[in-house]
């Protein structure tokens, strides 16, 4: 890729909020520094928390019906059993590694099984649920409601490195022109940065090759593709998400039943 085209994005996310953290997107034309307040950072990590557990204690170690691995922490970051074959993006183990990165130390009581490259101790649902209120899971659920500023900054480092990774996927120059140009519209706008943050912990940066029904992904890279140029930016971020979320669903495979979820994935959407 020519240097012009080379964006070097970076975030940096500081612990408990104690310094905002700023974004800057460079590129060889111009350079765009859009601070996120540790007070935005903050409200931004609780409207997350909301979306997937609606801020109960109990949803920060759980295993949804439905699916083939747990559920953890205020993004609901996902941890395959060994030997998985599910198609998603696996994020708590990458959470586990920024936290070495940050000088978390993990308690001593979950050292067994809290380690960056360590399999989910349970191999299906039927296992977790045998151990769901041992005081393992209650330290595990406690350790993590007390790092909750920690897993906002993995959050928000995770949007710092999408862009560049979502104009190695574009086929040509202008779906990357259009990545670039509708990701920027909607940082820029009111909410813009809650959309972004929320959807890429949400549905995936939508690189990932497997992370397709049909040859079509569902992740931030396809909604901005997806977006209308006209009119308000999130509002437009917000309905091309509903229109790759259906065309998800309509193209899943019958077994999985996703339109269960379509209710509560739209309801999401509307929060942006």
């Amino acid at each position: 890729m020519k240097d012009s085209k080379v964006l070097n994005f970076l975030c940096v996310s500081l612990r408990n909020f104690v310094y905002s953290a700023v974004v800057i997107v460079a590129s060889l034309s111009q350079t765009h520094a859009i601070e996120i307040s540790a007070k935005e950072q903050k409200h931004i990590a609780d409207l997350i928390f909301k979306n997937e557990c609606n801020r109960k204690f109990a949803c920060l170690v759980a295993w949804n019906d439905g699916e083939d691995f747990p559920s953890l922490g205020i993004g609901h970051f996902i941890w395959f059993p060994k030997n998985s074959q599910a198609p998603f993006q696996e994020s708590f183990p990458d959470l586990m590694r920024w936290y070495q990165q940050q000088g978390v130390i993990v308690p001593e009581r979950l050292s067994n099984i809290l380690q960056p490259n360590q399999a989910c101790p349970w191999q299906n649902k039927a296992e977790f649920v045998q151990d769901e209120n041992k005081p393992e899971i209650e330290q595990l659920r406690q350790f993590l409601a007390d790092t909750k500023d920690v897993q906002a900054s993995f959050i928000m480092q995770r949007l710092a490195n999408v862009l560049p990774k979502m104009l190695a996927i574009g086929q040509n120059q202008v779906e990357k022109d259009k990545i670039k140009q509708q990701f920027e519209r909607v940082s820029a706008s009111p909410n813009g940065w809650y959309a972004l943050i929320d959807y890429v912990n949400f549905k995936g940066e939508g690189i990932k090759e497997s992370e397709r029904y049909q040859g079509k992904g569902w992740g931030l890279a396809q909604v901005l593709l997806t977006m209308n140029k006209q009119g308000d930016a999130v509002h437009a971020f917000s309905d091309a998400a509903k229109q790759v979320l259906l065309q998800r669903v309509k193209l899943s495979p019958s077994h999985r039943n996703e339109q269960r979820w379509l209710k509560g994935w739209f309801k999401r959407l509307d929060t942006y």
